[in-house]
């Protein structure tokens, strides 16, 4: 067997949490919810083109989760990105908080928090960096305490 890439990623949330996680993969990553087959659970399947990327799914009840709190082994869900300038603006005009880094060869990445407490890195090339964001720069989120 050969991976060929991600299929989905699958939200656990509760019912209360599907409008807000759905408003945010719209309007931040530019998801569109779209078909999802007749489950007997509840939910959402959120598409990139043709594709239902992220899976958001009710498996939790109303307390259960916290944004800030997010209690996974999953430390966060990387996305290939372009437009950083554009994004970063995007970003701010929303209020958005999000940190930065700049790794060389590796690229140059924004992270934020979806409604769940979900990390979201989005990676772009290094040369799309801004000048305030220096070759090397680690976001506070990388470091050890």
């Amino acid at each position: 067997m050969r991976l060929a890439g991600i299929h989905h990623l699958n939200i656990r949330c509760t019912e209360a949490d599907l409008g807000p996680v759905e408003k945010f993969y719209a309007e931040i990553v530019g998801l569109r919810k779209g078909y999802r087959p007749d489950f007997k659970n509840v939910g959402i399947w959120l598409y990139d083109g043709d594709h239902p990327l992220v899976h958001v799914t009710v498996r939790c009840k109303d307390g259960d989760l916290g944004g800030a709190a997010h209690n996974s082994a999953v430390d966060h869900i990387a996305f290939r990105s372009k437009g950083a300038a554009d994004f970063r603006a995007y970003l701010d005009r929303l209020g958005v908080k999000y940190e930065q880094q700049n790794v060389p060869q590796a690229g140059y990445q924004i992270f934020l928090r979806d409604p769940m407490g979900t990390m979201l890195e989005f990676n772009f090339p290094n040369e799309e960096a801004p000048e305030a964001v220096a070759s090397g720069t680690l976001a506070p989120r990388t470091r050890v305490a």
